[in-house]
């Protein structure tokens, strides 16, 4: 029999956190006021290819407001959903380490130290964790968890320097083993159906992460969003975009390859429909998460955690 969490086949992120604080948290978007050195000239000016010209932040608050009132509008914009008493502040936008750390020490305390945040999120490059910013999160970690998200995408190298990821995957391996010896959560954010490659592709970086018992994932569905390279190259050649079915069932063997103790970060993204291109359908995230979870119920294929393969 498979194991459930919270009546759901795959380790949540809901459950995880409710788990570790004991009621439901949500994150509350951060934006840091960062830019990352694949915009400032340091690798590139243009960003991966992908990415929206809010850097992936385009739900934050405003840049020009401080931290503490960035967590106030937050709270503002939860009111109406059934939240606990904390939250985590999720330093979201661009690279969120990629700065001195006398300013980052600044940003990471304003958030670790507000009564309301239990954790602190920070999104950022695994080539942006050099020895002082890892001493620093260490030091923030002992005052509260942190939660440090990494831009994988993919161990392709042809894919990754398709999308101008700008590392090669061995910086990634560093970043989490550096990581791992210090405690902090280490979370791969992922996309699921990345021009050129193959289902069976998609499902090795999957497979990859599991080998590594990382400690969460974060599949995103592919988008092609308005001012993003990626809408030039699709207009120009249109490459194929994952119909909602097809994504499902590559999500669905993406999570029985993951490790069990593997945290499931999200089920899908959602891009601003203002600037959505394709898939259209992706813009309905209500109704795109019910059609995932009633696939977990009659996919007669699950057979629960780890079919492929067992991680010791």
């Amino acid at each position: 029999m498979k194991q459930m969490w919270n009546d759901k086949p795959y380790h949540s992120l809901d459950y995880h956190l409710k788990s570790l604080f004991g009621e439901k948290v949500y994150k509350l978007a951060i934006d840091g006021g960062f830019t990352c050195p694949n915009r400032d000239g340091t690798l590139g000016s243009r960003g991966c290819i992908f990415c929206s010209v809010g850097g992936s932040g385009d739900f934050a608050a405003s840049r020009d407001l401080s931290i503490n009132e960035q967590i106030a509008r937050g709270k503002e914009l939860l009111q109406n959903k059934n939240t606990g008493s904390r939250y985590i502040a999720y330093f979201q936008a661009f690279t969120n380490t990629y700065a001195p750390v006398s300013r980052l020490r600044k940003l990471y305390m304003a958030a670790v130290m507000h009564p309301d945040i239990a954790a602190i999120a920070i999104g950022t490059r695994p080539d942006c964790l050099g020895d002082d910013v890892l001493d620093l999160l260490c030091e923030i970690n002992a005052i509260k968890p942190v939660i440090v998200e990494l831009g994988l995408q993919t161990i392709h190298e042809k894919t990754a320097q398709f999308i101008r990821r700008g590392y090669p995957l061995s910086v990634f391996d560093e970043a989490v083993r550096n990581l791992k010896n210090l405690h902090i959560e280490t979370v791969a954010h992922t996309i699921i159906g990345l021009p050129g490659e193959s289902v069976s592709a998609m499902l090795e970086t999957a497979d990859y992460l599991a080998s590594m018992k990382i400690d969460g994932i974060k599949p995103q569905l592919l988008h092609v969003l308005e001012g993003t390279d990626l809408a030039g190259v699709y207009r120009e050649k249109p490459f194929h975009i994952l119909t909602e079915e097809e994504y499902i069932d590559i999500l669905i063997q993406v999570i029985e390859i993951s490790h069990p103790d593997t945290v499931i970060h999200r089920l899908t993204g959602d891009g601003p429909k203002r600037l959505l291109i394709a898939p259209l359908w992706s813009g309905y995230k209500k109704k795109v998460l019910n059609d995932i979870h009633h696939a977990f119920k009659v996919q007669n294929t699950w057979q629960g955690r780890n079919c492929r393969k067992e991680y010791l």
